[in-house]
């Protein structure tokens, strides 16, 4: 029978085989990374959000979660808007940068 919803996979998450290794250098690199308050704000005003969804706070949160986020990153213009509406001052340009030179 259906009863109007179908059951969905499991979206469990095998925590061994994370890699957290690019986040630990990103904060030893540019530790306002650790600041991030995930308010939006930089996705909000970038350029190229709406078309690729590319963000700063989904790069981080992906980061922290261990994943790669390598495809993310060459959507980045580097314009500079994400910084200039920070609310914490997290410099969003040195990340991107660090991140294209971890992942180069």
């Amino acid at each position: 029978m259906n009863f109007g919803f179908t059951l969905s996979p499991s979206s469990s998450i095998d925590l061994s085989k994370l890699d957290y290794t690019t986040y630990e250098h990103l904060l030893m690199v540019e530790p306002t990374a650790a600041v991030c308050m995930n308010c939006g704000s930089c996705g909000a005003t970038c350029t190229v959000s709406s078309y690729k969804g590319m963000s700063v706070r989904k790069l981080l949160t992906g980061l922290q979660r261990g994943q790669d986020m390598h495809s993310m990153l060459s959507s980045c213009m580097l314009c500079g808007k994400c910084s200039m509406v920070c609310p914490r001052g997290v410099n969003t340009r040195h990340i991107l940068l660090t991140l294209c030179q971890i992942y180069d």
